[in-house]
């Protein structure tokens, strides 16, 4: 059984927020997307991203498998690509997409892009999800520190989105939750900007689920918060 709960902010710099999450503990989907493209389009696509998997894990709720999430994660991909189609407005718009799945066989987890999700037990706190991005698959590949990559002009680019080409590239990963560990699926509005440390000693608190999601958005603004920013957090009792 899981305790669950959700925010998001726009941020200290950006007027709208891009950023879409879901809680619907009813099907166990727990979702986070972080949308963009120009005028309201990131918005668009990290919302018809998000209704288009919960539409397909409620279809399916109770039997959701690895391959079915993948199949929903590339449903949303098609009807982005359409919608996008059909509209010179929604041209070029994509999202992020991270989403957790309560299971029979334990928590099904699944990324495309740089929103991730983390696993927060026994005092440790470690990426679940591999980011899809120029810095990690291409940069720490050649060699690259850690302090040149934070500041390359490549550092922000995905390698992979929903809603940006036909061919996608979707990761799955189980999870055995047991009672006290906590999952936490975020935007790079957070784990971008937020130190690691600082979002596990928020984890490590006794602060309610809400008020650590309170937290976690608080400490994006603090440090500037550039970006919209989104925190899904999942507490298996």
């Amino acid at each position: 059984m899981l305790e669950a709960t959700g925010a998001s902010d726009p941020g200290c710099v950006r007027s709208n927020n891009e950023d879409y999450f879901l809680v619907t503990p009813s099907i166990g989907l727990y979702l986070v997307a972080d949308g963009m493209g120009g005028a309201q389009a990131g918005e668009h696509a990290s919302k018809l991203a998000a209704e288009t998997v919960l539409e397909i894990v409620h279809q399916n709720s109770g039997s959701v498998t690895a391959e079915m999430l993948v199949s929903a994660f590339e449903e949303a991909n098609r009807r982005i690509l359409e919608a996008a189609g059909a509209n010179p407005e929604m041209e070029g718009m994509g999202t992020t997409l991270v989403a957790a799945v309560d299971t029979t066989e334990g928590l099904l987890i699944a990324n495309v892009g740089d929103s991730r999700a983390y696993l927060y037990d026994n005092g440790i706190l470690q990426a679940i999800t591999d980011d899809q991005t120029w810095v990690n698959e291409v940069g720490r590949r050649l060699g690259l520190s850690e302090d040149a990559l934070k500041t390359h002009p490549m550092r922000h680019v995905l390698t992979m989105a929903v809603g940006v080409s036909q061919a996608l590239r979707v990761n799955t990963y189980l999870l055995q939750p047991a009672p006290g560990m906590q999952v936490l699926l975020c935007s790079d509005g957070l784990h971008g900007v937020a130190p690691e440390s600082a979002l596990a000693e928020t984890l490590a608190s006794n602060a309610t689920l809400e008020d650590k999601c309170k937290r976690l958005i608080e400490l994006a603004r603090n440090n500037g918060g550039p970006d919209n920013v989104t925190a899904v957090l999942l507490r298996a009792a």
